[in-house]
């Protein structure tokens, strides 16, 4: 039976930013809630407890985007709006190089909740220093993956997670001991609102890079950036306050780029964490510099259960390619959207 292929929306709130997206899709922003909630365990009851903690640690991470948090929250009828944007469960794998057109960013986005992949959309966005098209959800309000068209392009994966406990049957307390860290050593904003930031203020790819590498982030974060010149392609390693970055074609999962004592890889599919990223790393490594068909790359090991996004992007071209998946229930994922494609590569 041939499946049904969503079109991915493009939704334009240059004026309004996120509020506006939340308001004018509220059934959407209601279905993404519903849907993550869903996944966790008695995620209704820990939406009850969790709103209050995540609005008490966002308004001390001095993030400027809390106001908007609190009127979604307000439009979204329910809880969760909170417990959600305080949620850092996704992985990612990724890759910058140069292309035909100038340096590109290639990821996947894979995050557990079901239904992300389906209610995907593209917000067109605005700030002070231009605009930019962020692949997001209604009600979200940073950023993970955005193209700014003649400026840069940039996206998050999650870092490795902190082990104070060497055992694998003791990694739950590590699971337990990290949430706690970041709520009460609260340095800086979220991963994701900084990068919002960067789209709405940065105007060269200098200036972004920067900032990503300087200003102090609430969790530890890896962020792939390009430019518009030839080499113009890093990875920045943040934890809460130091940097280090990756120059040159590069890919990347949710490891450090060089071991470090004491952190373990995040795990998207099967495997031990360190064999887990270093298949994924070694698969898109394998298309540097390759100008095959889109997505072509978009496949096991990188693609798995947890895939919900495909993304393509050339800040050089204005380029946007984007596409939605969901588990396939066999172990790895199936697209579930047409692919959207944007701009002039």
């Amino acid at each position: 039976m041939m499946r049904t292929l969503h079109a991915i929306p493009v939704i334009d709130v240059r004026d309004g930013g996120p509020v506006a997206h939340a308001l004018r899709r509220t059934a959407q922003a209601q279905a993404v809630r519903d849907a993550s909630l869903g996944w966790l365990p008695a995620g209704r009851f820990l939406a009850g407890v969790g709103d209050p903690l995540a609005r008490w640690w966002l308004r001390r991470s001095g993030s400027p985007y809390v106001s908007d948090i609190d009127a979604i929250a307000g439009a979204v009828r329910g809880r969760g709006t909170w417990l959600l944007h305080g949620a850092y469960l996704f992985g990612c794998t990724a890759l910058v190089d140069g292309g035909r057109d100038g340096p590109r960013l290639r990821r996947t986005l894979d995050w557990p909740f079901p239904g992300l992949g389906r209610l995907a959309e593209v917000a067109h966005l605005a700030g002070n220093a231009g605009d930019f098209l962020s692949v997001t959800w209604p009600g979200f309000t940073g950023v993970l993956t955005a193209v700014a068209p003649g400026r840069f392009a940039a996206a998050i994966n999650q870092a490795p997670m902190r082990r104070r406990t060497r055992a694998a049957r003791l990694r739950w307390i590590d699971y337990a001991i990290n949430p706690v860290r970041a709520l009460t050593r609260c340095q800086g904003q979220p991963p994701d609102h900084l990068l919002r930031q960067a789209f709405e203020t940065c105007a060269t790819f200098d200036a972004v890079r920067h900032l990503l590498q300087t200003a102090p982030v609430a969790r530890p974060v890896l962020f792939t950036l390009i430019g518009l010149r030839p080499g113009e392609h890093v990875v920045i390693e943040r934890d809460e306050t130091t940097a280090r970055t990756i120059e040159g074609e590069t890919a990347v999962a949710n490891a450090w780029h060089a071991p470090r004592r004491g952190w373990e890889p995040r795990v998207c599919g099967v495997g031990a964490p360190e064999e887990n990223n270093r298949r994924r790393r070694a698969a898109m490594a394998a298309w540097v510099g390759r100008d095959d068909d889109v997505f072509g790359w978009a496949r096991p090991p990188v693609i798995n259960a947890f895939t919900r996004l495909t993304v393509e992007l050339c800040a050089a071209s204005g380029t946007l390619r984007a596409a939605g998946w969901e588990a396939d229930g066999s172990g790895s994922a199936q697209r579930v959207t047409d692919v959207l494609a944007l701009g002039r590569g």
